[in-house]
């Protein structure tokens, strides 16, 4: 199976090359079995195949280990790649189909496996999965910045990306237990998996990345010297890993909350789970506009304290309503931070090229994507604290107090955590390189 190649394209398609509708689509393709799994996985093999939250905590642990190692470097070799497709379109065109037989392959696990089997049915699958994932992240979150260029623009297709990915959200997350409930995890995953690799390969069909002639790129010492001395950089990934690892943890925690806390069935709880997300969507024309007005450091902490406040009252709700209320407002905290860190951290790539002469995405995202990733271990850290404090262990023995043990991580873990972002946003300084310029270049972009 050949990629498709540039003089491939139809001249009618011509006017969506590189259209921010077409790039959402990307988006739109990881998020629908994304959200699924971040969402449904703990639950899965915790309360649905008892695994114990021990157990699945040593996978996260031992997965990050890999990680450590496997992101940076495909960061790196992407940066390298060289064909007559670009360095991104291949890597994303041949690691989507080996990501659908993994996230198949996760949901899979038979009944019945005793504790050690079950545990290592999961972390082999969980690697493998990830791996790849973490493959089609850098390589299409590296297109952003070379494919669009100054803040405003960047904030515009920001805005439709994230409208694509909240609408993937709300079906990976409310449509998912409707698919489950009715056909099972493994179909649920084949369907997923389908809809993910046929928009994936659209994307990347319809996706021209520069053909101008590229320095020679650094070496791996170097690239990743400059990488890793780029103080702005690691403010904002060390910022925006705690309030990913509220992402996380919120995603995780939903099913477990609608279960214990709101005492809504299965059946029902779409019906939370759509109040979190659907609010997203015409909240992020708001932040663009926000990101427009204050600029993006700025609009980037005031997320963080929206999104601070918007979880409060899921200490207190009962019920239905009053859990689709709570779960409107998290999701209009929630927007600012989907919107707003991407248009700051492209900007601060474009400072780095300056610096440097060479565009580097891929090692630049490999390693803020291992930061940011690491939020799954501190979610599952704070999956088994709860355990610990309230004595939840799995579905078949809850333990005492399983209500207080998700308000706990629904409501006062992610409060913690956003105000720890907000006050490391505070040290958050642009690169020195851009003092004395008053203006962005900015490019303009089909639409």
């Amino acid at each position: 199976m050949a990629l498709p190649a540039r003089s491939s394209t139809p001249p009618r398609y011509v006017r969506w090359i590189n259209s921010p509708y077409i790039f959402a689509l990307g988006m739109f393709a990881l998020m629908v079995p994304g959200q699924a799994f971040s969402t449904y996985y703990m639950y899965f093999y915790v309360d649905h195949l008892g695994l114990s939250i021990g157990l699945a905590t040593v996978a996260r642990t031992i997965y990050l280990v890999w990680d450590a190692v496997n992101g940076p470097l495909f960061g790196f070799l992407s940066d390298r790649t060289s064909t007559a497709w670009g360095r991104r379109r291949p890597w994303l065109f041949w690691a989507a189909p080996i990501k659908v037989l993994m996230f198949v392959a996760l949901f899979s696990a038979p009944m019945g496996l005793d504790a050690s089997r079950l545990f290592l049915w999961f972390l082999v699958t969980l690697i493998l999965y990830d791996t790849m994932t973490g493959i089609l992240w850098v390589n299409y979150h590296s297109l952003f910045p070379e494919l669009y260029r100054g803040d405003v623009t960047r904030a515009k297709v920001s805005a439709i990306q994230n409208g694509f990915q909240i609408v993937a959200v709300l079906i990976g997350t409310a449509v998912t237990p409707l698919i489950f409930a009715r056909f099972g995890y493994m179909r649920m995953a084949v369907l997923f998996g389908a809809i993910f690799l046929v928009l994936m390969w659209t994307m990347v069909a319809l996706v021209r990345e520069s053909d101008a002639p590229r320095p020679s790129p650094l070496p791996f010492v170097a690239a990743f010297r400059e990488t890793l001395g780029n103080r702005s950089f690691w403010i904002l990934n060390i910022a925006n890993s705690f309030a990913q690892t509220v992402n996380g943890l919120l995603s995780a925690s939903i099913p477990f909350y609608a279960k214990y806390v709101l005492g809504i069935s299965e059946q029902v709880m779409p019906l939370f789970l759509a109040s979190v997300f659907v609010s997203i969507v015409p909240m992020v024309a708001v932040w663009y506009r926000l990101i427009k007005r204050l600029g993006s450091v700025r609009a980037w902490r005031l997320a963080f304290v929206a999104y601070a406040f918007s979880v409060l009252p899921l200490l207190f709700v009962h019920g239905l309503v009053q859990g689709m209320l709570a779960g409107a407002l998290v999701g209009f905290g929630m927007s600012g931070f989907l919107v707003t860190p991407g248009v700051v951290g492209a900007r601060i790539i474009d400072l780095d090229a300056e610096k440097t002469g060479r565009r580097r995405e891929g090692v630049y995202m490999a390693v803020g994507g291992f930061i940011i990733r690491s939020s799954g271990f501190l979610a599952a850290v704070a999956f088994w604290i709860a355990g610990l404090l309230f004595g939840y262990v799995s579905g078949t023995n809850p333990g005492p107090h399983p209500e207080a043990a998700f308000r706990f991580l629904m409501g006062f873990i992610p409060f913690v955590l956003l105000a720890v972002s907000f006050t490391v946003s505070l040290f958050f300084r642009w690169p020195k390189v851009e003092r004395g310029k008053t203006r962005v270049r900015t490019s303009s972009v089909r639409s």
